[in-house]
């Protein structure tokens, strides 16, 4: 199944008061990185051992969570079924007792340990052949966790496993760069390319190049790109700005990195991310000549994918 491992293309007294504290922190610090790398090594019972000794001393912190979420991930690639279940079950567990003290877009730790434990939950439900329940399970959450930090990851996945096929839900389109954005309907008989990047975003403007050739390449045989963007709060190096001035940031952005969008229209909505579950930048979704989508993939792909994928349907 197209992106069904994307999240695993890998697929991680003053003296002695101090060096004791200064121990806890990297221990803090790095079993997340440590849990990964043993993964990376395909050596989940290593992963285990240190997540063990981890929470002897430490107990279920949010960064215990987390690396517990990667022992699930690596066992989900492994096709441990029952392994990447048990361990996915335990963090959601773990993690909706911790926000009984707490508010998850607090942490970011906790994010990716709850984020990471549906997402797992949900693919070995598919793995097993029980792909409706598995988008059944993914929407109920998504209730539980609308509009928090969680929300795109839980969409994204629920899109994985049944948006390609499907028409394109359609676009807020209140606010926009460059020319009006046409709708669906609209562009009925045009092959269209969704291209969801961020300012901020360093494979975007990778990917840019490949999609400014494509474009040029494809446009007379029907080939049109819609780039939808969004507000983050913030500009050059985070530093918070209001909506006025992160909306002439994102035109310089476009200006400088995608000239080729100056005439192209680019919505500019939270909505639409949250939508199409952009919790990946990059987001490329393709839709045909119908307006059905035909590949949803987050994160970025090559030139040699996208332009087969084009190909096939002009």
């Amino acid at each position: 199944m197209r992106g069904l491992f994307f999240t695993l293309r890998v697929i991680v007294a003053l003296a002695g008061a101090s060096a004791s504290a200064a121990a806890q922190t990297a221990a803090v610090t790095d079993i997340v990185a440590d849990v990964r790398a043993a993964i990376a090594k395909d050596d989940l019972a290593g992963g285990e051992a240190i997540i063990s000794r981890y929470r002897s001393t430490h107990g279920a912190t949010p960064e215990a969570l987390a690396a517990l979420s990667w022992i699930a991930r690596g066992a989900l690639a492994a096709k441990q079924l029952d392994k990447a279940n048990r361990y996915a079950v335990e963090t959601h567990g773990l993690a909706v007792a911790a926000l009984k003290n707490r508010k998850l877009d607090d942490d970011a730790r906790l994010q990716t340990a709850l984020g990471a434990a549906i997402e797992v939950q949900a693919f070995v439900r598919t793995e097993r052949g029980a792909r409706s329940d598995a988008v059944y399970f993914l929407r109920q959450e998504l209730e539980t966790y609308r509009n928090t930090g969680t929300h795109k990851r839980i969409q994204k996945n629920i899109n994985l496993l049944s948006l390609e096929g499907q028409p394109a839900p359609p676009l807020d389109v209140s606010e926009y760069l460059g020319r009006p954005v046409p709708s669906f309907d609209e562009l009925k008989g045009k092959v269209v390319l969704l291209f969801f990047w961020a300012h901020w975003c360093p494979d975007c403007k990778a990917e840019g190049p490949i999609l400014a050739k494509l474009l040029e390449s494809y446009r007379s045989k029907g080939l049109v790109i819609v780039a939808p963007t969004q507000r983050f709060g913030y500009v050059v190096d985070g530093q918070p700005a209001a909506p006025d001035e992160e909306l002439r940031h994102i035109v310089q952005v476009r200006d400088t990195y995608y000239s080729f969008l100056r005439d192209e229209p680019v919505p500019v909505s939270d909505a639409n991310h949250k939508q199409y579950g952009v919790a990946s930048t990059p987001t490329l979704a393709l839709l045909d000549r119908q307006g059905i989508v035909r590949v949803y993939h987050p994160g970025r792909m090559t030139e040699k994918e996208l332009d087969a994928a084009i190909r096939e349907l002009l």
